[in-house]
């Protein structure tokens, strides 16, 4: 997306600046990975989740997908191999890989449908497909559509609940967040079984960043989320 071109740099500072909350999201995102799995990111970004994986749970990913240019050429400097396109439009052998993740770019693709059928597709027999995002009904949801609806994080509307160091707003206006029981029921209508879940960031978003939170089951209070569920054998 052109407007990721135009902030990567601004989506590893914020990351980098809310170092805890960056921490408890990563605890998610590896939570259902296997070290020994042939891994697919899709949305991959700046491959800054993908680094530190590696770092600290020796978990490898070495394939991304990624339409901006500017986030695929930083990750590919930490050593992803990236397909520049959309989800909707990147082609994906059939069959290839143990596990597709989408990491925090669930909001940000248009056909959802049409990406989760195709990385069903794309996915081994009894692979697993990982939709880790924040859900439309989560706190900190609920913050970024009213700062959209406002186009702005300094409102009055806004004062006194927000995070210290807020989402970049043009990040934020460009998001189309959706309800976890949307998600499933997507990966559901795509022949996938055998669900599990798990969230993190349990604090109101004000205090997101204090330290770093721990990962529980379930979706009921999240405001970082993971699905996962499993192609049939």
């Amino acid at each position: 997306m052109v407007i990721f071109d135009e902030h990567a740099n601004a989506y590893d500072s914020w990351f980098m600046d809310n170092e805890n909350l960056l921490l408890s999201e990563l605890k998610l995102v590896a939570h259902f990975l296997d070290k020994d799995s042939t891994i697919l990111s899709v949305g991959c970004g700046s491959g800054l989740f993908e680094m530190l994986l590696a770092k600290d749970y020796d978990i490898h990913i070495k394939h991304g997908i990624e339409p901006s240019k500017d986030m695929a050429q930083i990750a590919e400097k930490r050593g992803l191999t990236v397909d520049i396109n959309t989800a909707e439009d990147a082609e994906i052998e059939p069959n290839k890989f143990d596990i597709i993740m989408f990491n925090g770019s669930v909001s940000y693709i248009s056909d959802l449908a049409l990406c989760i059928n195709k990385a069903h597709d794309a996915l081994k027999p009894s692979g697993k497909l990982i939709l880790i995002d924040v859900p439309k009904e989560s706190g900190f949801a609920s913050l970024y559509n009213l700062a959209s609806a406002v186009d702005t994080w300094d409102h009055k509307l806004l004062a006194h609940i927000s995070p210290k160091d807020p989402y970049p707003i043009e990040l934020v206006r460009t998001a189309n967040w959706r309800t976890s029981d949307e998600k499933i029921e997507l990966m559901q209508e795509a022949g996938l079984t055998n669900f599990e879940y798990a969230q993190t960031l349990l604090t109101h978003p004000m205090f997101a960043n204090d330290k770093v939170q721990e990962v529980v089951e379930g979706y009921d209070r999240g405001d970082y989320v993971a699905i996962c569920a499993q192609k049939k054998a």
